[in-house]
């Protein structure tokens, strides 16, 4: 007789069976060649997967992807273009110029001063950082309100390939670099993906992988519960999984807090973007090709997503064994820089192994010429912590009858403008949270925020530094469900490097309490 498990039990028997198998921190041989072509073959299959799926990018939303989808040689140049791999290389090279002894807050000042261009949460931390709010506060709900976001889990396989059978190192150096720009879910992201890529050097089960991974997550936390429940549901559908994609989207996607996925099937949530990277995973099998598909196909991030997924298929085949025809071309590539970094792939490759070789012999592993042996360790997951601002309620544009305007507001592109002091805007509105939209630019100027009478130690600063793409003036979380009045009074003060003063609100997003 066939039985289905309780979410419960699926989660006890993963973390007390990983516990029973791995107590006992077995060695493990690799020879020096295996360890670097599982390198090599996770580097060439984040170039392969974001580049195939590219051209899908967040072409659908909601749905399953039903395009066409094609492979020609020319389009692996597209990955040295790609934020998916130059940002991770920026914390890539704090760890070769400092050291792997390299603080949170090496890693923040080295994203502060980046020049290439960033949305999300990575732009909530750069802008935060900016204004003076140290890491972790960069990624803290309070100031960036992508926190949930899937940022840090696109750009953390460098971790997770420095760390073979090492998911205790792949989770230590998650908490440090992931907390400049996320926290919670997000954080978890990429200590999903680096515990998948540190089971990925010696296991060649995908679920198994994919297992391993939910172990270096608090069993209590969203992302777990979604990643436990994929794994459950792919058990009871092992051949179809369209069928598992529409249960997680009946599930789980829903009240995406991310201001751009507010009400909208836009979502770029990491934890539903994870799972894809799971199904990828669980439904390809080995099957290179049928990854990528699967992958790419559920939508949303979809060129983030088979990234993740091939670089840990990657890893788990081995560069030599990624089917020729995704290689094709690579070898002219090997010697070009990424945009933004001093890498090449032969570049990261060797620096990659460098860094993994040094974490074997910190771990009480051995290095000889011929071979590693690694003393590996099993997952300590992280404190729980979980972040959301509420289900999204209502959209209030500055012409709705919420607002009250008083002073020399003007209209403008679909906003309300000012550029003096003095001028105030009331919101009337109910709820846990609300989000103040509008146009941060090289020219913005300042503003003063009373909630119910008692003025914030938040100010709304409408600057934000070039090639930084947001669009939150000011938000809040965590109030007492009822009514609320928000005053915004612009001061005409600025940050020293705006160009101008202004402050120009589009609209407030509001949630409900949950």
């Amino acid at each position: 007789m066939n039985r289905v498990l309780s979410l419960p039990v699926v989660l006890t028997l993963l973390f007390w069976g990983h516990a029973i198998l791995t107590a006992s921190g077995a060695a493990q041989r690799l020879s020096r060649a295996a360890l670097l072509d599982k390198i090599r073959g996770g580097w060439a299959g984040q170039m392969i997967g974001v580049a195939y799926g590219a051209p899908t990018e967040f072409r659908s939303c909601g749905r399953i992807g039903e395009w066409e989808l094609r492979w020609e040689p020319g389009m692996l140049e597209n990955a040295l273009h790609q934020d998916d791999l130059y940002v991770e290389m920026t914390f890539a090279k704090v760890l070769d110029e400092v050291g792997l002894d390299a603080t949170l807050q090496h890693f923040a000042e080295a994203f502060k001063t980046s020049r290439y261009h960033l949305w999300h949460a990575n732009a909530g931390a750069r802008r935060a950082l900016n204004q003076g709010i140290a890491a972790p506060w960069s990624g803290h709900p309070r100031y960036n309100f992508h926190a949930n976001d899937i940022d840090f889990q696109i750009e953390s396989d460098f971790i997770g390939l420095m760390c073979p059978g090492l998911p205790r190192e792949a989770i230590r150096y998650c908490d440090r670099v992931g907390r400049v720009m996320n926290y919670g879910d997000g954080l978890y992201g990429g200590m999903f993906v680096c515990g998948m890529y540190a089971a990925a050097f010696f296991e060649q089960d995908p679920r198994r992988v994919v297992e391993a991974g939910l172990r270096c997550l608090p069993a209590r936390s969203e992302y777990a519960r979604l990643i436990a429940d994929v794994l459950r549901w792919h058990a009871e559908h092992p051949a179809d999984w369209r069928r598992v994609w529409h249960r997680i989207e009946e599930k789980w996607n829903r009240d995406d807090p991310c201001p751009d996925g507010f009400q909208r099937d836009f979502n770029i949530d990491a934890k539903l973007n994870g799972a894809y990277i799971a199904l990828g995973l669980l439904y390809g099998g080995t099957d290179f090709e049928r990854t990528l598909e699967i992958s790419t196909r559920c939508g949303q991030d979809s060129d983030c997503n088979p990234s993740n997924a091939a670089g840990i298929l990657g890893v788990m085949l081995g560069y030599e064994r990624i089917p020729e025809k995704f290689k094709a071309g690579l070898e002219l590539l090997v010697d070009r820089k990424f945009d933004f970094t001093d890498y090449s792939f032969n570049d990261i490759v060797r620096s990659t192994e460098a860094r993994a070789l040094e974490l074997i012999r910190r771990t009480g592993g051995r290095v000889t010429e011929t071979e590693v042996v690694i003393r590996t360790q099993r997952p300590r997951a992280p404190r729980l912590e979980q972040w959301s601002p509420g289900i999204p309620d209502r959209r209030l544009s500055v012409q709705d009858a919420a607002w009250t305007w008083s002073g020399g507001w003007r209209d403008g592109d679909g906003a309300r403008v000012s550029v003096e002091a003095g001028d105030e805007a009331v919101l009337q509105f109910e709820g846990v949270a609300v989000a103040i939209l509008g146009r941060l630019t090289q020219r913005g100027g300042r503003a003063e925020v009373y909630l119910d009478g008692k003025k914030q130690d938040l100010l709304l600063d409408a600057y934000i530094v070039p090639n930084t793409h947001d669009n939150v003036l000011w938000q809040i979380h965590g109030l007492r469900n009822g009514r609320h009045t928000l005053r915004i009074v612009t001061t005409g003060a600025v940050d020293p490097r705006s160009q101008g003063r202004e402050v120009a609100i589009r609209e407030a997003l509001v949630y409900r309490a949950r």
